[in-house]
């Protein structure tokens, strides 16, 4: 179903070029979600982060499926055995050190995930734009040397972690090249820039990505992602709390 939506939405914007018009706006942010939102994923994943002058490398084992379930395992030497777990929208984390799983919920959803420039909110996110915001079309730009159209985006739901948005987007194969997020004072909150992406499938998937948060001084963080496989089959088990606390 999602492939033929998908597949829709690519004879519409044919259509626009076709007759030399700028498409509807909410017709591309539709096709961003057909590129990035996935039913299930499984990856290796690795964080680099840089903070006032440091350097951090972490590593990952991750699976997930909708918006709903997720399963995070880290396995590099500094936290290896560090688990965070979806659960129906819920978010819990093991410690190896205390043996015990802690419920992460409210403000600390805001909060830094292992000391990157990804809150917890923005870690886990998997659900489309296209449902949670009306964008308008501003324009079109250059940016890194590939035509992009320009859309501001403004949250439907007043529980939206992020009131505005600005998007760039490629307008030859819809890659999400840029995007800035904004509180709703309107200040400026983070800014993420694709590095690579890949075809996948029949999609085009970001494998790699940089997220600044700008109100921390000097922070970077380059999130790649490894052996991606999307849309396939997770047994039930994976997102378990018994998967979480062994």
């Amino acid at each position: 179903m999602k492939t033929k939506a998908a597949a829709f939405i690519l004879f519409v914007l044919a259509v626009s070029f076709a007759y030399g018009q700028n498409p509807a706006a909410q017709d591309i942010l539709r096709q961003v979600d057909a590129n990035e939102i996935y039913r299930t994923i499984r990856y290796e994943g690795e964080m680099i982060i840089e903070y006032q002058g440091r350097r951090y490398v972490k590593s990952m084992l991750a699976q997930a499926r909708e918006n709903r379930d997720s399963f995070v395992e880290f396995t590099n030497a500094e936290d290896r055995g560090t688990k965070y777990l979806k659960q129906n929208g819920r978010l819990y984390v093991y410690s190896p050190d205390t043996e015990e799983v802690m419920l992460i919920s409210g403000h600390m959803l805001k909060e830094s995930m292992m000391g990157s420039d990804l809150s917890y909110e923005d870690a886990i996110e998997n659900e489309g734009l296209a449902d949670r915001y009306d964008a308008v079309l501003v324009g079109t730009e250059t940016y890194n040397g590939r035509n992009a159209w320009v859309l501001d985006l403004r949250a439907r739901r007043r529980t939206e972690s992020y009131p505005t948005r600005k998007l760039w987007i490629d307008t030859e194969n819809f890659d999400l090249l840029h995007y800035e997020l904004f509180a709703l004072s309107g200040a400026k909150l983070k800014e993420y820039s694709l590095i690579r992406a890949e075809l996948i499938g029949n999609r085009r998937f970001p494998v790699e990505s940089e997220m600044r948060d700008l109100l921390r001084r000097g922070s970077r963080t380059v999130f790649i992602l490894k052996s991606v496989g999307l849309d396939g089959p997770i047994p039930d088990s994976v997102f378990s709390m018994r998967n979480l606390e062994r």
